[in-house]
């Protein structure tokens, strides 16, 4: 017996359904499709005659993402296992040139973090996996394990601004002298005693970057997020808009300064100047979307 899909909330939809304004017969690449809430306040603006083509590189969550749709829309839906850094091989794949409109929402999401097994999150004990997709060799039990200080420190202070960088690199390689630090508790306690009463009463765990940091590197995210933006003006219609929501600030900059670039070479407008952030209903309510920041924008050559 199937397990129901997992309870999910998409953050700032109804600001991504007003700033992307998807017409009917059009076509939506969504490269992050997670659990398919996005796409199912879409899919009704685009049927009859359009297309949705979902990418997600975690298997789980794209298989949710097909329970939760396929009901509903039987057909012009297309889900696949890949990276959107790759958005030109599979749109080749499925035949399409260009789209109408594109959204990424990037990050982990709730299932992931609340699985355990997935290594993602702090919150219970688990292996230390944070792999989207689950093919992939490289793990962060093997970055934990494996790098130097010297690269433990880089690792933890680019991908996170981790201020403790250097102090953390050296406890993790002292703590595994005596054995490999292969669960998330684990590591956390690692990082604990790095900080002691300094993160005490604060509102982020000591851990929070840590594992955002090796998050980050085991998916190569930052490296998938340039990539993408280096080619999607190009599979974009002119008139087409893309819309990315972020989650910490590294994200964020890198989308702000493609944009930038991207209007100084005449070839789009910020439909947003600032990021679109979530209401304080949707703040209170989905504790996920306070972090969430959402820019848009239109390709405007030809």
């Amino acid at each position: 017996m199937n397990s129901p899909p997992p309870e999910h909330r998409p953050v700032l939809v109804e600001q991504v359904v007003t700033l992307l304004a998807p017409q009917p017969g059009e076509v939506i690449l969504d490269g992050t499709i997670g659990l398919g809430g996005h796409a199912l306040a879409l899919l009704p603006l685009i049927m009859p005659g359009g297309r949705y083509i979902g990418l997600d590189r975690d298997e789980t969550m794209l298989a949710a993402a097909r329970a939760r749709i396929a009901s509903q829309f039987p057909s012009g839906v297309d889900l696949v296992q890949g990276n959107f850094a790759e958005l030109p091989r599979w749109l080749a794949e499925l035949g399409v040139r260009q789209v109408d409109r594109m959204l990424l929402d990037l990050g982990v999401n709730s299932a992931q973090l609340d699985d355990p097994l997935r290594g993602f999150s702090f919150e219970q004990d688990g292996p230390l996996d944070m792999r989207f997709d689950r093919n992939q060799a490289r793990k962060a039990v093997d970055l934990v394990n494996g790098l130097s200080e010297s690269e433990l420190a880089d690792l933890f202070y680019f991908n996170a601004q981790e201020g403790l960088s250097r102090k953390i690199a050296r406890r993790i390689c002292q703590v595994r002298h005596g054995g490999r630090i292969s669960s998330t508790l684990a590591l956390a306690r690692v990082v604990e005693s790095v900080y002691g009463a300094l993160e005490a009463g604060g509102k982020t765990h000591a851990a929070t970057r840590v594992f955002q940091a090796l998050r980050i590197a085991v998916n190569a995210e930052l490296d998938s997020l340039r990539e993408f933006l280096r080619v999607a003006l190009d599979y974009l219609r002119p008139g087409g808009r893309l819309a990315i929501i972020s989650f910490h600030s590294l994200e964020d900059g890198l989308v702000k300064e493609a944009f930038r670039a991207g209007r100084a070479a005449g070839r789009l407008i910020e439909v947003t100047r600032r990021p679109v952030i979530a209401d304080p209903a949707e703040r209170g309510a989905n504790p996920r979307s306070r972090s969430a920041k959402m820019r848009v924008a239109e390709r405007t050559d030809s």
